[in-house]
């Protein structure tokens, strides 16, 4: 006990007020490309993606139906898709399980190419707007535990799951703690909603509570599996 709070206390020593305000531009960038979408498009969609529309556009898929469904939640790292809608609508598709399998996966696999493609070419940017300090803030940050659980309750919150996805890539947090926490957020949030959307029950605050309840006890399980090596 005394040797981890040593090591809280040296973390807490080293972080630096003005390199977590350059990391905030970061933040602030990345959130204001999520949020553009949503204040040009965003009512349009909203109005048009109610869950009866959702669901006859997916049957009119066809047998495709679940890679558009994938498709659509991919998507939202780049439009603003109505994320829950759609797992509601896979949900009454394909059922709870197997919609809430395709759902879960259609946001882990939009949280692993905000992560990639920001690992890949956010890091110029980050550097530019925060210099080497700053990103070595945000590397700090995502490196430990603080990073994981920001990224596992991240996937039940607006705009925040793609900022702090990119941001886990362009910090680059180590992949399996990524995709760990990642999966710990997403799973939960994909099966309540498939239920909801496939039992016909209207409860928003359930739902909440659910998915945002899980994550911790699943990034916990994961813990007790997963031990990064000693440096």
């Amino acid at each position: 006990m005394e040797k981890i709070s040593c090591d809280i206390g040296r973390r807490s020593d080293n972080t630096n007020p003005a390199n977590m305000k350059r990391l905030l531009l970061i933040f602030l960038a990345l959130a204001l490309l999520v949020v553009v979408p949503f204040l040009i498009w965003g009512s349009r969609i909203e109005e048009s993606m109610t869950l009866e529309n959702t669901v006859s556009w997916l049957q009119a898929s066809g047998t495709w139906a679940w890679a558009a469904g994938l498709g659509l939640l991919v998507a939202d790292l780049f439009l603003p898709i109505l994320g829950t809608v759609v797992m509601s609508a896979l949900g009454l598709v394909y059922g709870w399980f197997w919609g809430g399998l395709l759902s879960a996966l259609g946001s882990v696999g939009a949280g692993l190419l905000a992560y990639g493609l920001a690992r890949k070419l956010g890091r110029r940017a980050a550097l530019f707007l925060t210099g080497e300090e700053g990103l070595a803030e945000g590397e700090r940050l995502f490196g430990g535990e603080t990073g994981a659980w920001l990224v596992a309750f991240s996937r039940w919150m607006p705009v925040l799951p793609e900022v702090v996805a990119c941001l886990a890539g362009i910090s680059k947090m180590p992949f399996k703690r990524f995709l760990g926490a990642l999966c710990a957020g997403s799973f939960p949030m994909g099966f309540v909603f498939a239920w909801i959307g496939e039992t016909g029950n209207d409860h928003p605050i359930l739902a909440i509570v659910l998915s945002a309840g899980l994550p911790p006890l699943i990034w916990g399980a994961f813990r007790l599996i997963y031990r990064p090596s000693k440096s």
